[in-house]
């Protein structure tokens, strides 16, 4: 079997790492592979960025599986190419990816769907946003329609942030095209969770929840980021939680792409608050969740080839099931002095062999590269490292300890990750 995978970050690289033992005798090839992909797979002279010159690419080159992994090809219609050439894909198409790359489509889904999400108004003048802010007041919150590699979103405390942001959008255009328009909700309240699920459009493989950590600064301060940390599972994933889930935002929000004409085949991500009027979508993303992917995934225990090769073919995932170590994970994202305004490149990077040969951590590259035989940054996110333990305190302590004995200039990481699931346990990693 020969799999391409399209991207080369970190949740690229946790997907090739899960298919490749599902399929140790399969040929791999990457989109730009990173200094931890490199010996993995062979690299693609093609862009992620460039769907007919992937699709193409895999056409001629015999490709049985291709898996893209970010949001803008899939947006870009990478599926649609792939699908053309006859080759086997999995995600959705760009009709389906809309998702994600317009909130301002998704929320009017939503709507239409009767899913519970935040009161929302969508602007694309300034002015007229402007005006919302000061009659709604704050806090509330203010997202870059389009794609914005996760820092569209913005909580603003204050009018004054609020009205800052806007015009940072739509008068600046921090945010390039993705900010011309602009979606404004009501602040919600409670505790965020993420749901992966499997689909072929109709049924649907739901993974265990996870909790990602947005924010650059420890206690969930400071401007959002791509993701600083996550782990799973989560304590409040309840069974219950997760029926009202599917019935509930799931199984609608499917309906609802059918009768769009959109059917969504590949992995829909739900990032959901959970108010006290039940969960609420905070968004929709079109594709597996970075860095929840790399916490979750070291915990799967069965196949992911297997449904993933089902969807990719038109099959249907009723009868398919997804088994999971009785473990936790906790992953810890080691960043670059700047993020996520800025990032330092070509920053050598020292992982000591007491971490690179712990049977219990696993590192995922993003933004590395090899450069004269060294590895060196090449990005904001840089590395992730995920710990696997009996218990979430251990598992958040390995995890720490690891990303402390990792060195490069400029390191920036959270030493609290998982700090409300810790504190719901009572855990004495909080007291180190």
């Amino acid at each position: 079997m020969r799999i391409l995978i399209v991207g080369h970050g970190g949740r690229e690289h946790a997907l090739l790492r899960t298919l490749s033992r599902d399929a140790p005798d399969a040929s791999f090839y990457i989109t730009g592979a990173n200094g931890g992909t490199a010996d993995l797979a062979a690299r693609v002279p093609v862009s992620a960025a460039d769907a007919d010159g992937i699709a193409a690419w895999a056409h001629a080159n015999a490709i049985d599986l291709a898996v893209v992994g970010p949001e803008a090809p899939l947006a870009a219609g990478a599926i649609d190419r792939l699908a053309d050439r006859g080759v086997p894909a999995f995600g959705p198409t760009a009709a389906a990816a809309r998702i994600e790359a317009s909130k301002a489509w998704a929320k009017d889904l939503m709507r239409r769907a009767g899913v519970p999400s935040a009161r929302h108004a969508t602007f694309t003048t300034a002015d007229a946003a402007e005006s919302h802010v000061r009659a709604a007041g704050a806090p509330i919150v203010v997202k870059a329609s389009g794609l914005a590699a996760g820092k569209g979103a913005v909580v603003c405390e204050t009018e004054g942030a609020a009205i800052e942001a806007v015009r940072a959008m739509l008068a600046d255009r921090v945010f390039g095209d993705a900010g011309a328009e602009v979606v404004i909700e009501e602040y919600m309240t409670g505790e965020e969770i993420s749901y992966f699920a499997l689909t072929d459009g109709t049924n649907f493989l739901l993974m265990p929840g996870a909790q990602d950590h947005k924010r650059i600064g420890e206690g969930d301060v400071g401007p959002n980021t791509g993701g600083m940390g996550a782990y799973a599972p989560v304590s409040i994933d309840t069974a219950e939680l997760r029926d009202r889930v599917a019935r509930d935002i799931l199984e609608p929000t499917l309906a609802a792409l059918r009768d769009a004409g959109a059917p969504f085949r590949g992995l829909l991500y739900a990032g959901l608050m959970l108010t006290d009027e039940g969960p609420k979508v905070v968004e929709f993303n079109c594709r597996f969740g970075d860095p929840e992917t790399q916490a979750l995934l070291p915990l799967l225990s069965s196949s992911l080839l297997d449904p993933v090769l089902e969807i990719a073919r038109g099959g249907s995932v009723a009868g398919h099931r997804l088994d999971w170590l009785d473990a936790a994970a906790l992953t810890t994202v080691l960043a670059s002095r700047g993020y996520p305004v800025s990032s330092e490149k070509g920053r050598r990077i020292t992982i000591p062999d007491s971490v690179m040969h712990d049977p219990d951590i696993t590192i995922f590259h993003a933004g590395t590269r090899i450069v004269n035989g060294q590895l060196v940054t090449d990005g904001g996110r840089v590395l992730a490292v995920t710990a696997v333990a009996p218990t979430l305190d251990e598992a958040a302590r390995a995890s720490r300890v690891a990303a402390e004995r990792i060195v490069f200039d400029g390191k920036q990481y959270r030493r609290d990750i998982g700090w409300r699931e810790l504190a719901r346990l009572g855990a004495a990693t909080l007291r180190d």
